[in-house]
């Protein structure tokens, strides 16, 4: 799952410490998000969602997995 969370700190002017203490996680929560590493518990991505004023949808891109069974 790709994300904006990066842009949309950094479009807010925030570090990822000041993001972390805001939403109760540590900065390598936030820096494993940021880099695609770690998938958010649905409570952290409202938080996010809210956080950021905006939608799940807005922060996280949902991608199937490609079937090459064709």
């Amino acid at each position: 799952m790709k994300n904006r969370l990066e842009i949309l700190r950094k479009q807010k002017g925030i570090k990822q410490e000041e993001l972390a203490e805001a939403l109760e996680v540590s900065r390598q929560t936030i820096g494993s998000l940021e880099n695609g590493r770690y998938n958010p518990s649905i409570i952290l991505a409202f938080k996010l969602a809210r956080y950021f004023n905006t939608t799940i949808e807005e922060i996280f891109i949902y991608e199937e997995e490609k079937n090459d069974k064709n």
